[in-house]
């Protein structure tokens, strides 16, 4: 039997899983009491991913160090306990300076920005102070931000979906494009990166690995989730194995599902609260009928109780040819423009070179390909 195990842990519910002999326990959410998941595996019930694992992650600080001690690389990064060593850091790293609560923080809660050393004080008042557990983390000069859901057997094999770009709204992942329009090396460094920060974790099911990608074209580890996440809600539709499935599969020590795509293209649209109550569900709802008029759009509908503004209320899923006829559908879900030829397909063109020598010339091709909006990648 597999017991979903939400926030709430109790002795009362360790007694409960006891007395039904569960075989298999997963987590919905690392923000659990784990010292409850401790005991229940010193019962000889199987918690996937192991808590062990559930304890580095829940703890933002501790995913850093365990992550660096394993040479994944990362923004720098320093506690802080007190203003002084905050000063300090941003001597050190520079402003903007990004300050982080250890705990408890998702969906852009639990972070704040400190643009000069003149903004410290508030930043860590917004956060709820030093007692709470903070660090700060060195700005990452970031073009995209990037996703892999991977996935870890029983018997330790790991899979890769692919790599996605998240698009946020403020600090709320918005929308996901899969597949991301990054070149092909940028996708494997991104899934070589994703593979060995799983490796170096405990238990098997479906993690999500957020990853920036800098200026300069370094893929760094942002942070880590061991369970499904939103930016795998596209492979409901657009892949062989959803990530739901697949999380399933991993956690009873199934066969792992193909995580390939299915479908050229996809993009996830989040359906975020833009109002409160009553206002904001007919917002919600106005949005989702327009988009089943969509070739290739799903809804999914979350049927939460309680609307309120920047919440996750649902999400969208559009599947096509392409992403740039998704991006044309998509803004005709959101009455942007008129969605008039539904079979414009919009073209990408592939540069393959021989040797670096061709680069230069090559790149003209390119600058000429992009001035008509015909996107290109090196390979």
């Amino acid at each position: 039997m597999i017991t979903w195990l939400g926030a709430l842990m109790t002795v009362l519910l360790l007694k409960n899983l006891l007395k039904v002999r569960c075989g298999v326990l997963t987590a919905e959410t690392e923000h659990v009491d784990v010292a409850t998941l401790e005991k229940l595996e010193q019962q000889g019930i199987d918690c996937e991913p192991k808590a062990s694992t559930i304890r580095i992650i829940q703890d933002k600080y501790l995913q850093k160090v365990h992550f660096s001690r394993h040479g994944i690389p990362l923004p720098e990064f320093m506690e802080i306990n007190n203003l002084e060593e905050t000063k300090r850091a941003g001597e050190l790293y520079g402003y903007p300076l990004m300050i982080k609560g250890k705990r408890l923080a998702y969906d852009g809660r639990g972070n704040a920005v400190a643009k000069s050393e003149g903004e410290l004080s508030s930043a860590i008042d917004v956060l709820g102070g030093f007692g709470r557990g903070l660090y700060v983390e060195k700005w990452a000069p970031f073009i995209k931000e990037l996703a892999v859901i991977v996935a870890r057997g029983r018997d330790n094999s790991i899979l890769c979906y692919p790599v996605v770009e998240t698009i946020h709204k403020e600090n709320i992942c918005h929308i996901v494009k899969a597949p991301a329009d990054v070149p092909w090396r940028i996708r494997k460094l991104a899934n070589d990166v994703a593979y060995k920060a799983i490796s170096s974790l405990e238990g098997a099911g479906v993690f999500a690995v957020e990853l920036f990608l800098t200026r300069d074209g370094q893929i760094l580890l942002n942070e880590v989730a061991p369970r499904p996440h939103n930016s795998g809600h596209h492979t409901i539709e657009s892949c062989y194995t959803s990530q739901f499935e697949q999380h399933l599969r991993a956690v009873v020590g199934l066969p792992l599902g193909d995580p390939s795509m299915k479908t050229p293209a996809a993009i996830m649209y989040n359906l975020l609260g833009e109002d409160e109550g009553e206002p904001g569900f007919k917002v919600a709802h106005q949005l989702i009928a327009r988009a089943l008029e969509i070739p290739g759009a799903t809804a999914h509908w979350y049927d939460k109780p309680e609307m309120r503004r920047q919440r996750k209320m649902g999400h969208i899923t559009l599947v096509g040819p392409s992403v740039g006829v998704l991006e044309a559908r998509q803004k005709s879900m959101l009455r942007e423009e008129g969605y008039e030829n539904r079979n414009e397909v919009a073209p990408r063109v592939g540069i393959v070179m021989g040797s670096d020598s061709d680069l230069p010339v090559m790149k003209d091709a390119a600058r000429i390909l992009n001035m008509f909006g015909v996107s290109t990648e090196e390979w």
